[in-house]
C-alpha cells in the first residue's frame, strides 16, 4: 500500500471517527438548549420542588396539566389541528377543542430524550402546541383534478386516467417550532409498484440530514439534532389527516 494511500485512509478514519464523536454529542446538546430556554422563563411560582421530582404521581399529574393546557391554547384557534395522545395510541382532529376524527395509532417509536428525559423540562416542552413549519410528503397537500366541461352531452368522455390518490404511498414529515419532527407513515403495506416510492422518500430525507450534519461537522460545530416521533396510520387516515391539518397548523402531545 502506498503511503500516500495510507495517509488518505487514516485521515478519512479520523474524520468518521470525530464526525461519530460530533454526533452522539448532538442529542446532548439539544436537550441542554431546552433545558436552558424552559428554566429561564419559569417564574418563582412556576418553579418545581425538586422533592417531587421523581414522585411518579406527581409526574402524571404535571402531564395531565400540560396536555389540557396545550389543547386549551390550540382550542383558541378556529382551525383545525392535530392532538396525539401517545399514552392512548390516538390521533385526533381537532376544530375549537371539538374532536371531530380519532384514529387507532399503530405504531409509534420516539427519541429516547423524549420518553427518557427529565420529565419536567418535556412536560414543560409540550405544554404548548408545536407549531407547524414544514412538510414534505409522498402526496400532495391539496390534490387537483381539472376537468373541461364539455359543450353538450354529445362531447362528454368519462375519465380516462384513474385517480392514483386511491391507492399512492403515504408518507410526511412535519417539521416544528420546537426542533421536535413527527413521522407519520402509512401502517399498510404499499401496493405494488409504490414501496419503492416510500423508500425512495425515506432515503432522500436520510441523505439530506447527513449532509446537513457533515456540514456542520466539517466546520467543527456539533451537529443540529431534532426529536422525533414516528408513528404509522391506517393509510387512509393518514392521508385524511395531512389534507385536513392547516400547512402552519398546531399540534398538541401527550406522552
Amino acid at each position: 500500500m502506498s503511503r500516500g494511500l495510507v495517509v488518505t485512509v487514516l485521515i478519512v478514519t479520523a474524520f468518521l471517527i470525530y464526525y461519530a464523536i460530533m454526533s452522539i454529542m448532538a442529542p446532548g446538546k439539544k436537550f441542554k438548549e431546552l433545558e436552558n430556554e424552559i428554566r429561564s422563563g419559569l417564574t418563582t411560582t412556576s418553579q418545581i420542588d425538586e422533592r417531587f421530582i421523581n414522585d411518579s404521581l406527581y409526574i402524571g399529574l404535571l402531564r395531565e396539566k400540560a396536555f389540557l393546557q396545550s389543547r386549551i391554547l390550540m382550542a383558541g384557534t378556529d382551525s383545525i389541528s392535530l392532538t396525539l395522545n401517545l399514552a392512548d395510541s390516538l390521533a385526533q382532529l381537532e376544530i375549537a377543542g371539538v374532536v371531530v376524527k380519532t384514529t387507532d395509532i399503530e405504531g409509534i417509536r420516539m427519541s429516547k430524550m423524549l420518553h427518557q428525559g427529565n420529565d419536567f423540562i418535556i412536560t414543560s416542552l409540550l405544554s404548548s402546541p408545536l407549531n407547524i413549519t414544514g412538510d414534505r410528503a409522498t402526496i400532495k397537500k391539496e390534490p387537483l383534478m381539472v376537468k373541461m366541461a364539455p359543450k353538450d352531452t354529445s362531447e362528454y368522455k368519462p375519465d380516462i386516467m384513474p385517480d392514483t390518490s386511491a391507492y399512492e404511498a403515504v408518507s410526511y414529515i412535519l417539521e416544528t417550532d420546537k426542533g421536535i419532527r413527527i413521522y407519520v407513515t402509512q401502517s399498510e403495506k404499499a401496493k405494488k409498484g409504490y414501496g419503492k416510492e416510500l423508500a425512495w422518500f425515506d432515503l432522500k430525507y436520510r441523505l439530506g440530514n447527513s449532509w446537513e450534519a457533515l456540514k456542520s461537522a466539517a466546520q467543527l460545530k456539533v451537529p443540529e439534532y431534532h426529536p422525533f416521533i414516528k408513528i404509522k396510520l391506517p393509510r387512509t387516515d393518514a392521508k385524511v389527516i395531512y389534507r385536513a391539518i392547516p400547512t402552519k397548523g398546531q399540534i398538541t402531545v401527550y406522552i
